[in-house]
């Protein structure tokens, strides 16, 4: 666990140096997953104007949309905690329509609400298909992680 730990710290070091959502997002995901060795992570923005949730960043995929209550990241915004599933298609939540879309099988799947300084939602992670499924120490982690970068998004947020 303190090799996670480690890389967190590198990580939060370089992240000081990103200037933008659009350089942040994408180094942001690939440290998710490769901390907690998932095969896809997704960084979702929460529009509360809209009532959508995109993404800028979605490995191997375009922009992804949808609106804010539907789809398992849709869930976590209502519940406003994580969830942690390792059967994607058994979860009545899931949206079985953007695997379709993207030819993307998911499997299994992590996802964490991010909070802005005030508590209010601003966005989730999600994280896809980790070998042997996730548990309870990555759904830790990950829920830190999201704490742990959560700031940087926010400031990011406030300059679009």
């Amino acid at each position: 666990m303190n090799d996670k730990y480690k890389k967190l710290s590198t990580f939060g070091r370089e992240l000081l140096e990103k200037t933008s959502l659009v350089e942040g997002l994408p180094f942001i995901s690939f440290n998710a997953k490769e901390i907690i060795g998932a095969d896809r992570c997704s960084v979702f923005i929460y529009d509360k104007e809209e009532n959508e949730l995109w993404t800028t960043i979605a490995d191997g995929v375009e922009k992804i949309v949808i609106p804010s209550d539907m789809g398992i990241v849709g869930h976590i915004i209502r519940l406003k905690k994580p969830i942690l599933e390792n059967d994607a298609y058994g979860n009545p939540n899931f949206l079985s329509d953007v695997d379709i879309k993207t030819g993307y099988y998911t499997q299994n799947l992590l996802t964490s609400p991010i909070f802005d300084s005030q508590n209010e939602i601003i966005g989730a992670f999600q994280l896809l298909n980790k070998e042997g499924g996730f548990d309870k120490k990555d759904l830790d982690f990950i829920t830190f992680f999201a704490h742990y970068v959560s700031s940087f998004i926010e400031l990011e947020l406030n300059y679009l």
